[in-house]
């Protein structure tokens, strides 16, 4: 965070093609004023990133309501192209924000897939971009430990069928250390059957074996569904969140600004 407007100040020379940022988690211990006159800097350095570039916020868990508040309301969304979050920093971010079942006070064993969507439809759909809101928000990353879930506003974003499969593969092998998935090192938990939503009438949708990526679509915002291989013992899953973000991003294909 410290070095953030001197990293934005060398991307003209880098020219990269997509820039990822992390930590605004690390500035829960500071007083409420000093969050505030740094988020704002945030925004402004963003918004200082050449054009074109896609911009992607990772969260982390926190425990501060109006941080997260401050997070999502300070611009800090609307300044983002993407977004990834697992269910603890979901369901926050949710109650934080009055958003869909912000009653919950936690999630019951494996977070239910049509209150997941309906989260993240909110999000795109408050905080997002559409025709009357100039925000870059248009895609959300959503993983916990048995399924992924990629959620994109239609036309921007292509290839999301191969990038939520790919995040998944990597929590598999990455989990197990391993090259590839070891399919006697891992187990099938994601739910087989599921509604798409519960605050409207959604779908039900069932798992098909030989093609295990589910797709649907609610008011010009696709999702996609997989499961997740999940590794039996696994070895390492520090940063897993991180790995699964980014080859997401990898396999992700953004579409030029119209």
């Amino acid at each position: 965070m410290n070095m953030l407007e001197v990293f934005v100040s060398s991307l003209e020379e880098f020219q990269p093609d997509l820039v990822v940022l992390s930590g605004l988690h690390m500035m829960e211990g500071q007083s409420k004023e000093l969050q505030r006159k740094r988020l704002l800097e945030v925004v402004t350095s963003i918004s200082d990133i050449p054009t074109g570039i896609p911009v992607h916020l990772e969260l982390a868990s926190m425990t501060n309501k109006e941080l997260m508040r401050s997070i999502v309301h300070q611009q800090v969304f609307p300044a983002v192209t993407s977004l990834g979050l697992n269910e603890q920093e979901l369901l926050f971010l949710s109650q934080a924000a009055s958003g869909p079942h912000s009653s919950l006070s936690s999630w019951n064993g494996v977070p239910d897939v049509g209150m997941v969507s309906d989260i993240l439809f909110w999000i795109l759909k408050e905080h997002g971009r559409s025709k009357g809101r100039a925000s870059d928000l248009t895609r959300i990353h959503f993983h916990t430990l048995v399924y992924h879930i990629l959620a994109t506003v239609d036309g921007h974003w292509a290839n999301q069928l191969a990038a939520v499969a790919a995040g998944a593969r990597v929590a598999g092998t990455q989990a197990c250390a391993t090259e590839a998935i070891d399919a006697n090192r891992v187990s099938l938990r994601a739910p087989h059957e599921f509604m798409t939503s519960h605050s409207e009438v959604g779908s039900r949708i069932v798992i098909n074996p030989n093609e295990p990526v589910a797709e649907w679509r609610r008011e010009g915002i696709s999702f996609h569904f997989t499961p997740v291989l999940v590794c039996k013992d696994p070895i390492r899953t520090v940063g897993l969140g991180d790995a699964i973000s980014a080859e997401g991003l990898f396999y992700s294909e953004v579409r030029p600004h119209s």
